[in-house]
């Protein structure tokens, strides 16, 4: 059989489109390429309300996870879309989380209301989706890391290590 090619296209043979994350106070950067072919809805989603951003936090239960909590920003919730439950190196995952499900103190008010979105970079192997109280917990896949991941990857596990107090994630377009 022929080797597998790359498409450098996107959805509809468009160039690809990129985002950068930013971690502020640590000045790091990463780029990420949107993955349109497999995450359509979730893509154009994310797209359109750029720039996206929030307080830092790290992970508990996901492992090596650095994510932001958000007000729902979707003119449409994208619903499922290539889902996974074990992010590798370099995902980014979108979550909606419904009214009720999310209970901490910073976001409580929008979160009984609206419910939240949620962002999230993965920058380390062994991650698992489970929630004590939810069972597991299915993201969108919607764009992966093509350059900077090492040091992006390097700072996320500085937040673990040294706290993401006063720590804010960005995301906006490349």
């Amino acid at each position: 059989p022929p080797p597998l090619r790359f498409n450098s296209k996107s959805k509809g043979g468009q160039m690809p489109r990129f985002i950068q994350l930013t971690l502020e106070k640590r000045n790091v950067s990463c780029v990420a390429r949107l993955l349109e072919e497999i995450a359509p809805k979730t893509c154009d989603a994310v797209w359109e309300a750029l720039p996206l951003g929030g307080d830092a936090v790290h992970a508990k239960y996901a492992s090596n996870e650095v994510f932001t909590l958000l007000p729902p920003f979707a003119e449409k919730e994208p619903g499922l879309e290539n889902p996974t439950i074990t992010p590798i190196p370099g995902d980014l995952l979108y979550f909606f989380f419904p009214p009720g499900c999310i209970v901490r103190p910073d976001v409580k008010e929008v979160a009984r209301r609206e419910g939240v979105a949620d962002l999230a970079i993965f920058y380390g192997r062994d991650n698992l989706l489970f929630s004590p109280r939810m069972g597991p917990v299915p993201g969108n896949r919607f764009a992966e890391v093509t350059e900077n991941l090492e040091e992006m990857a390097r700072a996320c596990d500085n937040v673990w290590r040294e706290g993401f107090a006063d720590e804010r994630l960005i995301f906006d377009r490349a």
